[in-house]
C-alpha cells in the first residue's frame, strides 16, 4: 500500500490569502492540528493551529505576516511504512503527498492512515511484513501461498498493486511468523525481488522492529 492510496478524498487546503480562522475551521471539523497550504500546485508547507494562534492570524489573511512554515511531505510511491515513520518523526497528523514532479497530490490524514494500517497487519496478530515484486505474466497467487507454506508459514492477509508502467506486481504479505529467513531465501530462488522486509524483532533489520508500538502509541496521544 502507498501514499497514493491513503491520500483523503475530503481533506482541502488553505490559501495563502485565506484567512486564519478558515483553517482552524477545517481543523476543527476534520480532528487534526495541521493543513498544507498549496498555491495553484506549489505546496508552500504546512501551518498548524498553534501557529494559527501564536501570529494572531485568526481575523487576517496568512500572507499578512512573515514567517517560516515546515514542510514535511512523502511521495506517491512511497510505502505505507515510510509514511507512519515520517508522520513519527515530524509528529503531525497530516502528512501532504506531492508527485514526483513537486506537485501537489494531497494529504493524507492520520486518522484514516491507523484505520488501513491495522488493516493491513491484521489487528493484534503479530508476524512480519515482506513486500515482494514479479512481472505480471509471472504473478501466480497460488505459487506464492505454496512457497510461504511450504515454509510452514501461513499468509494472514495480502495487498496487490499493479505498476502500469514496467508491468510488474508488488505483492504486500503478511505472515504469522516473525522469522520468515526461510520465506525469503525461497522467494529469492524462485527469482522474486524482495522490495521490503518488516520484521517484529531484528533478525534480520530492527529499523521497523518497534514501528508498531511507537505509532500505536502516537495515535492515542
Amino acid at each position: 500500500m502507498i501514499a497514493r492510496e491513503l491520500i483523503s478524498s475530503t481533506f482541502p487546503t488553505l490559501h495563502c490569502s485565506d484567512i486564519g480562522k478558515k483553517g482552524l475551521n477545517i481543523m476543527e471539523s476534520f480532528r487534526v492540528s495541521e493543513i498544507p497550504i498549496v498555491r495553484d500546485k506549489e505546496y508552500l508547507g504546512l501551518i498548524s493551529d498553534k501557529n494559527i494562534y501564536d501570529l494572531d492570524l485568526t481575523k487576517i489573511c496568512i500572507n499578512e505576516k512573515s514567517f517560516t512554515l515546515s514542510t514535511p511531505y512523502v511521495f506517491v510511491n512511497q510505502h505505507i511504512y515510510e509514511v507512519i515513520q515520517k508522520m513519527l518523526e515530524h509528529k503531525v497528523s497530516v502528512i501532504p503527498v506531492l508527485e514526483l514532479n513537486m506537485d501537489y497530490c494531497g494529504s493524507i490524514l492520520l486518522a484514516e492512515l491507523s484505520e488501513k494500517y491495522l488493516s493491513l497487519v491484521s489487528g493484534k496478530d503479530r508476524g512480519a511484513i515482506i513486500v515482494i515484486e514479479v512481472n505480471e505474466y509471472d504473478y501466480y497467487l497460488s505459487q506464492i501461498a505454496q512457497i510461504v507454506e511450504s515454509n510452514n508459514v501461513k499468509i494472514l492477509s495480502l495487498y496487490t498493486r499493479n505498476n502500469e508502467n514496467t508491468k510488474m506486481v508488488e505483492i504486500t504479505l503478511k505472515l504469522n511468523a516473525t522469522d520468515i529467513s526461510s520465506v525469503i531465501q525461497t522467494f529469492v530462488r524462485y527469482d522474486y525481488i524482495i522490495k521490503a522486509v518488516y520484521m517484529d524483532d531484528s533478525l534480520l533489520s530492527n529499523m521497523y522492529s518497534d514501528r508498531y508500538e511507537q505509532f500505536m502509541k502516537y495515535i492515542n496521544i
